[in-house]
């Protein structure tokens, strides 16, 4: 499949091995695997860094697999609600692509990448209104017309 703004395709990846059972590389159980899920996202981490960060330092490969529930799962069991972090990340390099430009105003090829990351913006937020992850009223504001 094709990427979104671009002419050319996808690069194939590694795919993660099926398994029936849970590995159970760690002999931790599954109410401290979920304080520690909880206690690195109440330190600011992401879902991602979180899963990174267990994998790496405490050698809990999957999750999802113990507990039974995904790191995002468990955060909004705890209380814990954010952004999905696709549509975050999208808003963070969108900001630095704005502060690029307050800078360099002359800079089309950034210009047009702004744009294109703001139609990917607006896409997922479309997607998770719909699905209920963000409130009906949640509104990005373009900035692209202002800078030109």
């Amino acid at each position: 499949m094709a990427r979104i703004h671009a002419h050319r395709k996808g690069k194939s990846h590694s795919i993660r091995p099926m398994q029936v059972n849970a590995p159970w590389i760690s002999n931790m159980s599954k109410e401290e695997i979920t304080n520690l899920i909880v206690s690195m996202a109440k330190d600011g981490l992401k879902p991602s860094e979180i899963g990174l960060r267990l994998r790496d330092e405490y050698g809990i490969p999957l999750v999802k697999k113990i507990i039974g529930k995904s790191i995002t799962e468990v955060l909004e069991d705890h209380g814990i609600k954010t952004l999905p972090e696709d549509l975050s990340n999208m808003l963070e390099k969108a900001i630095r692509l704005q502060k690029h430009l307050n800078v360099h105003r002359s800079d089309s090829n950034n210009i047009r990448s702004l744009e294109l990351i703001e139609a990917k913006i607006h896409r997922l937020a479309k997607y998770y209104k719909r699905e209920g992850k963000i409130p009906q009223d949640w509104k990005y504001k373009t900035v692209i017309a202002s800078l030109e």
